[in-house]
């Protein structure tokens, strides 16, 4: 037996509004459902226009205080053009915490940090014929 696909990922938050604000605005994700859940964690679902699994944020302050270690763990997203988001992210005030580094497929990679301290991995995809990936 084994598991079928990947439904969402939970990231665990101290302040689910700001964070749920930067999933929508910065990173363009679409609110899917919100709820509570039987034990009074905050819940809610965001997915991406071509993804089918979803990030579950979630805010539950009887655990205690969300501490975000460095290079704990990140989500990656596929971006048409990292300069043209570096653009979107001046436009709010952000900036990318690291590259882009681009190669010579013409793809590349950056990164950006939510407002928890989970990184943000954004790669565009490389567009030159026979290169094979970013």
């Amino acid at each position: 037996m084994k598991v079928r696909k990947l439904l969402h990922t939970r990231y665990r938050l101290n302040d689910l509004e700001k964070s749920v604000t930067f999933y929508k605005d910065i990173l363009g994700l679409e609110e899917i459902r919100r709820h509570k859940s039987p034990r009074g964690s905050e819940l809610v679902f965001l997915k991406a226009a071509d993804s089918e699994e979803t990030i579950e944020l979630c805010h539950f302050p009887n655990s205690g205080a969300v501490e975000v270690q460095p290079d704990l763990t990140h989500l990656a997203f596929e971006v048409e053009s990292l300069e043209e988001f570096g653009k979107h992210l001046a436009a709010h005030g952000l900036k990318y915490s690291d590259g882009p580094t681009m190669k010579e497929t013409g793809g590349g990679f950056a990164f950006i940090d939510a407002p928890e301290g989970y990184e943000i991995e954004l790669i565009q995809i490389g567009q030159k014929p026979g290169t094979g990936g970013y």
